[in-house]
Formats: structure tokens, C-alpha cells, sequence
């Protein structure tokens, strides 16, 4: 008879009848609200041609509903003792179109996922902003991102004022949006703050490489040091002279700080610099 999880199942439970544990190196917080594992799956607008890509199964709560939407489910699980249990749940269920990669998914992700797949995921914390600009760095994208993501560092995404580096970088390659606000009641082992289920849509119209090289030097270099001028650190890629004209030339005071530049601010900036320099 199948272990399977359900809303109704503790979760705490299972993990101790498996011999499996939380592991809080790995930032391990499994999903068991059915309602909001519905809404995850539910965004990703699975159909049986898709490739679907998720990051940390764990006990398998999402993968189970995705594969009876998608086609196929490729699960990277970086807890070996999981992807285990989870690979003989899967086969006891009669379920045979998830593929289970066991790896860190920060290593993995320069395999071939095909031309079209979707990415969902309940993702451990640390690995937010990281796993995010991987993805939308790769040349082959997935066409749509669904995340789990602390509640915090998803309205800094998607906040239209928020000009941090990560709001920057994030807005710079798709259009994101909040879908859902998630307690983090949700969750076992319970984490000390809120989630939000976030959308990512990739843009279809990718700018130049060249000049997306040149906008993320620029940028990095502009938040090197975020309380310095913005000419500061800016002088570290130039001569002080000419990027004090560079940056004025582009309709901004070099005494301004990076955290003060707009998406369109650092996209002139890099016009310039490109224009200087060629």
C-alpha cells in the first residue's frame, strides 16, 4: 500500500515512519497545504506536452499532482536519503514520467531540459536569488518560473519602486508578479517567516549579449559599495573624468546612489558607457 502524503497525513510523521529528517543545512521546509500546492500547480497552466522542471521535491507533494498534468516531471533532489524514498513512493504509485536527478540543482542546471519546459518549486531560501539568475541566464529559458520564495524577498521583486540589485536583475530579464501570500503555517518543519508563491515570465525579446554583459558590470560595480556615490564605484570600470560625464550624459547626478537608479536608469548608463567605449 502506498505512503502517500495528503493534506490529512502529518508530515512529521512520515518523515519518522521513513527514516527521513529535515535537514536545516539543506533549508528543508516541506509544503503540506493542499490548497496551496493546488495554487502552485495550478499557475505553472500545465498541459500533457510540457516538461516540467521542479527543484527540491522533497516528500513529493508537488511532484505527485504534477505528473498528472505534465508530461514529463524531471525532480533534482540534493538529499540522497529523499530522492531514494521518493523514487520507490513514485514507482509503488504506478507513477512513470518523473525522473529523479539526485545532485545539487545549482550543478545541474546546464542539462538539457528541451526547447520548451516550466519550472515549479518550493525552494530552501538561501538559493533564491542564485537559482533565479541561473535560470534566466540560461540560453535555453524555461518559458515560465513558479517559486516558492520568502514572502519578503518577493515583494522586493516585485515592487515597481524597489530598485535593489536583485529587483534590478530579476525585472531586467522577465516580468514578475506575486500570485499568492503563504503562512508559514504551511510548512514542517515550520520556518520563522511568511512565503509567496511568485511568477516569472521570461522576456521573449532578449537584448543584445554584448550589451547584457556591459549592464550587469555596470550594475554589480554601481552596488559594489551601496553607501558610496555612485560615481565612486563607478570609477573602479573608468577613468574618474569620464564617468562623471557618463553618468551625466545619461541625465543622472554622480552624487547618487546606486539603490536611487531605476531598470531604465542603468539601461541608459550602459548606452553610454557602450557609446564611450566604442
Amino acid at each position: 500500500m502506498s505512503n502517500e502524503i495528503s493534506p490529512h497525513n502529518n508530515i512529521k510523521d512520515q518523515l519518522t515512519k521513513s527514516g527521513l529528517a529535515a535537514q536545516k543545512k539543506l533549508g528543508q521546509n516541506f509544503l503540506h497545504d493542499a490548497n496551496i500546492i493546488n495554487k502552485m500547480v495550478d499557475a505553472g497552466n500545465i498541459t500533457n506536452n510540457d516538461t516540467v522542471l521542479e527543484i527540491g521535491p522533497g516528500l513529493g507533494t508537488i511532484t505527485k499532482p504534477l505528473s498528472k498534468k505534465a508530461k514529463t516531471v524531471i525532480a533534482i533532489e540534493k538529499d540522497s536519503g529523499i530522492a531514494d524514498w521518493l523514487e520507490k513512493e513514485l514507482a509503488s504509485e504506478g507513477i512513470h514520467n518523473v525522473r529523479i536527478i539526485k545532485g545539487d540543482a545549482l550543478n545541474e542546471l546546464d542539462l538539457d531540459f528541451g526547447n520548451n519546459y516550466k519550472v515549479i518549486a518550493n525552494i530552501p531560501y538561501y538559493i533564491t536569488s542564485h537559482l533565479i539568475r541561473v535560470l534566466l541566464e540560461k540560453e535555453n529559458r524555461p518559458s515560465s518560473i513558479i517559486l516558492m520564495i520568502q514572502k519578503e524577498v518577493a515583494e522586493r521583486i516585485c515592487k515597481k519602486d524597489d530598485n535593489s540589485l536583485l529587483s534590478i536583475s530579476v525585472n531586467y530579464y522577465s516580468y514578475p508578479k506575486i500570485i499568492h501570500i503563504v503562512s508559514r503555517n504551511c510548512f514542517h518543519p515550520k520556518p520563522k517567516v511568511d512565503s509567496a508563491i511568485i511568477s516569472i515570465t521570461p522576456k521573449e525579446e532578449k537584448e543584445d549579449k554584448s550589451f547584457t554583459e556591459c549592464f550587469f558590470k555596470i550594475l554589480k560595480t554601481g552596488f559594489s559599495s551601496p553607501r558610496k556615490q555612485l560615481l565612486k564605484n563607478l570609477s573602479q570600470i573608468g577613468e574618474r573624468g569620464e564617468m562623471e560625464s557618463l553618468i551625466k550624459a545619461s541625465g543622472l547626478d554622480p552624487r547618487q546612489r546606486a539603490e536611487t537608479l531605476s531598470l531604465e536608469d542603468w539601461k541608459k548608463l550602459t548606452t553610454s558607457y557602450l557609446n564611450l567605449k566604442n
